[in-house]
């Protein structure tokens, strides 16, 4: 691989309404506000709930974008030398510049930069450069009274997503150089027993046909990834295939191993940070239409289209959004009804009616050993998650939340009625636009 990946450090948001978004992130997801950049041409702010952040950038309109460009001195052609930039809250050689990221236009909202930490960026920059990767930002290096970050930005090869390549290891701050931190330490705050949600669990791409593996390929050589099994008995060139009832995919995942000097080695059991994995989506033609082909309609081209979000407790974290507005997709109604299903979840020491309020479903690991079949619900491997809707005003981007007792996988039993649902909502959507004009906004303003 050319870049050792450490952890995931934040992912980026782009978004043309940014009190919108930080509203709704605050006050229905229940994150916490804990750093700002705010200067007259550009605002970021960076919300945390346990290791999970996100950042949000104001997006730019059509006629600022080559204002910023030339400030971000964006460029396909590296000249080599590396930059250094002293920040301080009346900089005005930075005000415009979107720190640790790129502001070029982009027409909707869209979640475009999933940043890692990485132990060396220009070791990463001079490999990653030797095998053709497009940077938009080279290697530069940001400080502030807390010591000196460095970071690149790397275009990937899935749509508008790129990677913010980042050391922050000669950093003491909080967060990061050019932000100001919040008066309020959230990591001092006792946890969120409501709504626990601690860390990113994995990200989904939406992409073309036949394109599945020239990513995988990309992010293998380039990054390390290896392939992860949805199912012990997926085909290794198919990947995971749900192609029945009008729901037509193809689902493949990868994850990153944590890297030392001496190479690639497993990720230990009792790490701090947890590995987030990736899962690529294409649809197949044989079923016509669906949510993958939406979303690329819709954002314009490939990309992020769903981040599943980690909770310890699944029931009571859909509950709390709920109640504060957050709407979930529901699985078609026979599927707690289905023969075998409630037991299932009773066993699991659920109540099938809890978890049917918000829609939450439930996959028990079928793979397990066989003793712990026998064993009492305590010990067995089950999974639990429910999708929101979306969260722009395009259907595009949404979030999953997902609570795993034991299970690794993406809960292969529940996969087809998790697409499910979000199936029929889009068609829902799609009847309503062709019958009754455009309902959309009215629709939307409720997320």
């Amino acid at each position: 691989m050319a870049a050792y990946l450490s952890r995931l450090h934040h992912i980026s948001l782009h978004v043309s309404n940014v009190e919108k978004i930080a509203n709704d992130l605050v006050s229905k997801f229940k994150f916490d506000l804990f750093a700002t950049r705010l200067t007259d041409r550009s605002r970021q702010l960076a919300f945390r709930k346990g290791a999970a952040v996100f950042i949000v950038n104001e997006r730019p309109n059509q006629s600022s974008v080559r204002l910023n460009e030339e400030l971000l001195g964006i460029t396909d052609r590296y000249s080599g030398d590396s930059r250094r930039v002293n920040v301080g809250k009346y900089n005005k050689d930075n005000s415009a510049k979107c720190l640790y990221d790129v502001s070029t236009y982009y027409p909707v909202d869209t979640v475009s930069n999933v940043c890692f930490e990485v132990e060396d960026v220009e070791r990463s920059f001079r490999a990653l450069r030797h095998l053709g990767c497009n940077f938009l930002v080279p290697p530069t290096t940001v400080q502030d009274e807390a010591g000196l970050v460095t970071y690149s930005v790397v275009k990937s090869i899935v749509g508008n997503v790129c990677h913010t390549l980042i050391d922050r290891t000669k950093y003491e701050g909080i967060f990061l150089p050019g932000f100001d931190v919040v008066e309020k330490d959230c990591s001092l705050e006792e946890e969120d027993t409501s709504c626990p949600i601690t860390h990113f669990d994995h990200i989904t791409y939406a992409c073309p046909r036949k394109t599945t593996h020239q990513v995988m390929r990309w992010y293998e050589q380039l990054f390390g990834f290896q392939r992860f099994f949805i199912d012990s008995e997926e085909d290794v060139d198919e990947g995971f295939v749900v192609n029945q009832e009008g729901i037509g995919l193809r689902l493949t995942a990868m994850k990153y191993w944590k890297c030392s000097k001496a190479g690639v080695i497993l990720p230990s059991v009792d790490k701090k940070e947890p590995d987030c994995k990736f899962v690529i989506a294409e649809s197949l033609p044989e079923q016509g239409r669906n949510q993958v082909d939406t979303f690329l309609e819709q954002h314009r081209a490939p990309g992020i289209q769903h981040i599943g979000l980690y909770t310890k407790n699944i029931v009571s974290t859909a509950h709390t959004m709920a109640g504060a507005g957050v709407q979930f997709f529901s699985p078609p109604p026979a599927y707690y009804s289905e023969v075998g299903k409630q037991q299932e979840i009773e066993e699991a020491g659920h109540n099938p009616q809890m978890l049917a309020q918000h829609g939450i479903l439930l996959d028990t690991d079928l793979h397990q050993d066989p003793l712990s079949q026998k064993a009492s619900s305590e010990n067995r491997r089950y999974l639990l998650q429910v999708f929101t809707k979306p969260i722009f005003a395009e259907d595009t981007f949404f979030l999953e939340l997902i609570e795993r007792r034991g299970a690794t996988g993406f809960g292969e039993g529940n996969i087809r009625a998790l697409w499910r649902s979000v199936q029929a909502y889009m068609e829902s959507e799609r009847r309503d636009s062709q019958g009754e004009g455009s309902p959309k906004t009215v629709h939307t303003a409720q997320y």
